[in-house]
């Protein structure tokens, strides 16, 4: 352990996403995963232990575990993968085999699925345990349940010590008409309830979203709205303190090609077709309420959004909302491994042609005078501003505390082009629109998560945890940064590389509640 980390950072912090992306086959192959999103589930666990001596370092303990050990053990027998994946390339003279081995594949179970990309303790509606809600943010112990999740409708239960897959569940659990195949990884919770909120799409002739929510206290879940839309890649919504946003982004999917590869399904951003966001009252009962359309783009992940007083007219409520959005889809191509992995010619060759198209940016929208009755035609969704663009942010976080409120500062990683992975650490001030940056020469961070001093008394007190990769020594180590400046509190070494993953969740021991989402 070099320097210091607070000692009300001390809990659990959970990361989890690809941990291998080769392996060898049976028959003297090497079976290698073609996208980032495919790659072999790993969940780790860092254990952060406060010092009794104030002037003391903390402990730091991790363990992690591959979550997919059976369908590693079917990949390395058959040289290959038989369940539909994000982008795997295929070789269509295996095609015909694989379909013929899949009829051979064995009886389901937790670890043969791979579903790794954010992390959910003690999720309403899965583990009622209504006499315990009452410790639901509580310390440590009160972790009753780990549930790993992914963009369609599934669940993975993790031991939360060992990490070892225990279980399977789906939104069918939650009500019987979440039948539908995608859905969010990242569902929202309010604040202040830990109530839940995400969608189920329905795949089909007639593709139709369903807009719901589960309540921490009963475990109930109601369908708060059921309208069809043109199906799309919806890694993410937003929650106001009165409703839920959904916006359909131009990554529209034709289910037709769904396949093999859930890439092949996805059509080309076409800039003559608006996004579209449908607002969903969530209190009341009222369902759909009204429909924005906003120029064409795309987005994985939200950041906030909340309520304020109508510019032009007080009396009446905006929607303002703000995203890491770019142009197009053409991101998902970014992250193949052969773009990734720097000692690749081919990951060499495809920085050289990045371009600004690539690149990221956070935006605001404003959604203007939400009204309080369903509303048919469609409105205006305005961009007020978009920013940091030469430093393309992504995997954005901010104090939890302030969602659903007017929140002030954002975190995420940079994707500058320093590195062919991330680059750096950012903080953007979204009223004075300053930017601070963390950056180390062969470093790559993770997501930057944020951990509030419960003594503070602004909203970036507290500290960032995440986990870095060093280039320069193959090693990695959690970073603890100071949230306010991104100076460098602490840092602890791990004796080798932890597997660059996408989401994680951190469970403060004393009081607060876990920072991260659904």
């Amino acid at each position: 352990m070099v320097g210091q980390i607070p000692a009300y950072a001390a809990g659990i912090l959970y990361r989890t996403g690809p941990g291998k992306s080769q392996l060898e086959v049976d028959n003297g192959e090497t079976l290698r995963l073609s996208h980032w999103f495919d790659g072999f589930g790993q969940t780790h666990r860092f254990q952060i232990f406060a010092p009794e001596n104030s002037h003391a370092s903390p402990r730091v303990f991790y363990n992690s575990r591959f979550s997919t050990d059976d369908l590693i053990e079917h990949a390395r027998k058959t040289g290959s993968l038989d369940e539909i994946s994000f982008g795997q390339k295929r070789d269509p003279c295996k095609s015909v085999l694989g379909k013929v081995q899949t009829e051979y594949l064995p009886q389901p179970t937790p670890s043969s699925s791979n579903i790794s990309v954010t992390l959910s303790i003690n999720v309403p509606g899965l583990d009622p345990r209504p006499d315990e809600l009452a410790s639901r943010w509580g310390d440590s112990q009160g972790i009753r349940t780990l549930y790993a999740k992914t963009d369609y409708n599934a669940f993975k239960k993790l031991d939360p010590e060992t990490l070892e897959p225990i279980g399977m569940a789906s939104q069918i659990i939650l009500h019987p008409e979440l039948s539908g195949q995608r859905s969010a990884s990242h569902a929202r919770s309010d604040p202040i309830t830990g109530d839940m909120f995400n969608y189920n799409l329905t795949l089909g002739s007639t593709c139709t979203y369903r807009v719901f929510g589960v309540s921490a206290s009963t475990g109930k879940t109601t369908i708060l709205a059921t309208f069809p839309a043109t199906p799309a890649y919806l890694h993410s919504l937003l929650i106001t303190e009165d409703h839920v946003v959904l916006c359909v982004w131009n990554a529209h999917i034709n289910p037709q090609l769904l396949d093999s590869s859930f890439m092949d399904s996805i059509l080309p951003t076409d800039p003559s077709q608006p996004a579209v966001w449908y607002v969903i009252d969530r209190k009341h009962g009222k369902g759909l309420i009204a429909i924005y359309e906003s120029p064409a783009f795309f987005c994985f992940h939200t950041v906030n959004a909340w309520l304020e007083p109508s510019k032009e007219n007080p009396a009446e409520m905006d929607i303002v909302a703000d995203i890491v959005r770019t142009d197009n889809s053409k991101f998902l191509e970014y992250v193949y491994y052969e773009n990734l992995i720097s000692s690749l010619d081919t990951a060499k060759t495809f920085q050289k042609k990045r371009d600004d198209s690539f690149r990221t940016s956070f935006t605001r929208f404003r959604l203007p005078a939400v009204p309080s009755t369903p509303c048919t035609d469609p409105k205006k969704a305005v961009i007020e501003w978009s920013l940091c663009k030469s430093l393309s942010p992504e995997l954005p976080t901010m104090n939890p505390k302030r969602v659903t409120q007017k929140h002030r500062y954002a975190y995420a990683v940079t994707f500058r082009g320093e590195a062919t992975l991330t680059d750096g650490i950012m903080k953007l001030d979204c009223d004075t629109q300053q930017v601070q940056l963390w950056a180390c020469h062969g470093q790559s961070p993770g997501e930057p998560i944020f951990v509030a001093n419960p003594e503070g008394t602004s909203e970036d007190d507290g500290v960032l945890l995440s986990v870095v990769l060093d280039g320069m020594r193959g090693k990695s180590y959690l970073l603890c940064l100071d949230a306010r400046n991104l100076s460098e509190l602490g840092r602890a070494n791990v004796d080798g590389a932890v597997g660059f993953g996408f989401h994680g969740q951190h469970v403060p021991t004393v009081g607060g509640m876990p920072t991260g989402d659904y």
